[in-house]
């Protein structure tokens, strides 16, 4: 059998494929991007006719990954943990509708917000709507949970929600992979129409099924191999550890386990399993990546039994990422820190590239709404959000994607003059357009600006749906012709962007501006590309 050296998205990526994926369905989002972008350069992936295009928004991804399924295909959608917010209309419907084809939607969390304005654990999205969640601890495992999860979607009837995190989305480690299988083939489900209109009539049957399905559900978690008990002398004290902490743990127990572990890489929780442990052993100590979700459960499941330490009861920190070290502060080992910062290094935070189309924006947006008492910029999630930090000072809000127009739209009702919104192209279409029209409908005296670098810049360069279509979409959307401007922000345009900018914040109606120049970094790989066929 083959072995690859994979980051865990890729191994995911890899795993699907070889499962007999027919279509993975996206939106760019660190750190679930990688599992898309392998897919999409996999040879294996284009000779197999595996769709792999990026979708608008992670709504419209699990939406069509649920009509890939419904066709008898096996379908993965990816997103990071934010994106799952997006989704959840569809997600938790899809509870309800059960699947055909196997589905697999991964969710990328990111505890310690690295590159994220949460650090939301979504291990409760799979309990709130009641699906298998797989939390592999390893590439290895996630590899394997991807391959055999596609199997056990369908062998329950209901989709399978796969929770990573930062560190092993990111990280490297061998993978054994196993023998490729062919995709199903197409077929449409014979109860089809009982089971995808959810009407009150069809919904209700359809949940009873769902809660009549958990027992096979924690069942083939008992069952699971990554859900392992590991017996050791001291029973003192007993711990749990979920997906990557098992690996954090085993670090500081080079010689093996002194107290019995039970390892949980699959939910629901194997009840079974943590009343083995619970039944040996004085206290329970909960090692889990991101919130209390096991710990919190055992309060209630065992009652007056073992006391359970943890982050609820500040052995563990309540927000972070978990690391080695603070596992091991928490067996109560002795923890020698060897990479402090020292003094010396000075902190660099993230700042917009040299270059970059935003900061020209910026300056020219700045001087403007600095001649207005009381001005507010709302900005959106994108690179442009570091307009936020020094020496710029830009922006006054960033909350989530698409939120940029819409609360300069209830500033502007709330008296706020002027009231300007800072989007993104990708941004725009991903949950914008529908913020725009409200204001339309309503002729709203909110400047939006659609900062324009023709990509998904802050993931990496992806495809964006609006690139060629900006004008056309807000020209649909009801904002007038003459109010939709275009310009190409340079430092030598300075003065004639300034004046387009003054024009539409006195404008007492919807406008929308459009500062339109390549992102300089996917200009920059495109230039070398070209340069490398010229040598050739």
């Amino acid at each position: 059998m083959e072995r690859q050296l994979l980051l865990g998205d890729e191994a995911i990526a890899q795993a699907a494929i070889d499962a007999g994926l027919s279509g993975v369905y996206s939106y760019p989002g660190t750190p679930s991007t990688e599992i898309t972008e392998y897919i999409q350069h996999s040879p294996a992936a284009r000779e197999g006719g595996i769709r792999s295009r990026w979708c608008t928004n992670e709504k419209t991804a699990m939406e069509a990954a649920l009509g890939m399924s419904y066709a008898g295909k096996r379908a993965l959608c990816c997103m990071k943990h934010v994106g799952l917010n997006v989704a959840a209309d569809c997600f938790i419907n899809a509870a309800m509708t059960g699947i055909h084809g196997g589905m697999i939607v991964v969710t990328a969390d990111d505890p310690s917000m690295h590159s994220s304005q949460n650090e939301q654990d979504n291990r409760f999205y799979g309990q709130f709507a009641m699906l298998p969640v797989l939390e592999p601890s390893s590439q290895q495992e996630a590899y394997d949970m991807v391959y055999e999860g596609f199997e056990l979607s369908e062998r329950l009837g209901y989709p399978v929600l796969l929770r990573i995190t930062t560190r092993l989305a990111h990280s490297r480690a061998g993978v054994t992979v196993r023998p490729a299988r062919p995709q199903n083939a197409l077929q449409c489900p014979a109860d089809g129409r009982q089971r995808y209109i959810l009407l009150p009539v069809n919904a209700r049957r359809r949940y009873r099924d769902l809660l009549a399905a958990q027992e096979r559900m924690t069942e083939a978690s008992e069952a699971a191999a990554c859900n392992r008990y590991f017996d050791a002398p001291d029973r003192r004290t007993g711990i749990i550890t979920t997906g990557l902490a098992f690996n954090y743990l085993s670090e500081n127990c080079p010689g093996g386990f002194v107290h019995p572990v039970l390892k949980i890489c699959q939910y629901p929780l194997p009840v079974r399993l943590i009343r083995r442990l619970a039944g040996a052993c004085d206290t329970i100590l909960v090692l889990e990546e991101g919130a209390p979700f096991v710990e919190a459960q055992l309060k209630g499941l065992l009652g007056d039994g073992p006391k359970v330490k943890g982050r609820l009861d500040g052995t563990l920190a309540r927000d972070g990422e978990l690391t080695p070290d603070a596992v091991g502060r928490a067996l109560g080992l002795s923890v020698d820190t060897y990479y402090a910062v020292p003094d010396v290094v000075e902190k660099r935070p993230p700042a917009l590239c040299r270059g970059c189309g935003h900061r020209d924006l910026f300056d020219a947006l700045n001087e403007v709404v600095g001649e207005y008492d009381g001005a507010k910029v709302f900005s959106d999630i994108g690179c442009y959000a570091l307009g936020a930090l020094p020496p710029l000072h830009a922006i006054d809000s960033c909350v989530d994607m698409g939120a940029s127009i819409t609360m300069a739209k209830g500033a502007a009702d709330a008296g706020v003059h002027p009231s300007v919104a800072v989007i993104g192209d990708s941004t725009f279409t991903h949950s914008g357009m529908t913020g725009l029209l409200d204001c339309v409908n309503e002729n709203s005296p909110v400047t939006v600006v659609i900062s324009d670098n023709e990509t998904t810049a802050m993931t990496g360069g992806q495809d964006s749906a609006g690139t060629g279509r900006l004008e056309a979409i807000c020209e649909g959307l009801g904002v007038a012709r003459e109010h939709i401007r275009v310009f190409t922000p340079l430092a030598r345009h300075f003065d004639a962007m300034k004046a387009i900018v003054r024009e539409e914040i006195e404008y007492r109606g919807i406008s929308v501006l459009i500062p339109r120049r390549e992102c300089v970094q996917t200009l920059s790989r495109k230039n070398k590309e070209k340069d490398k066929t010229k040598v050739k």
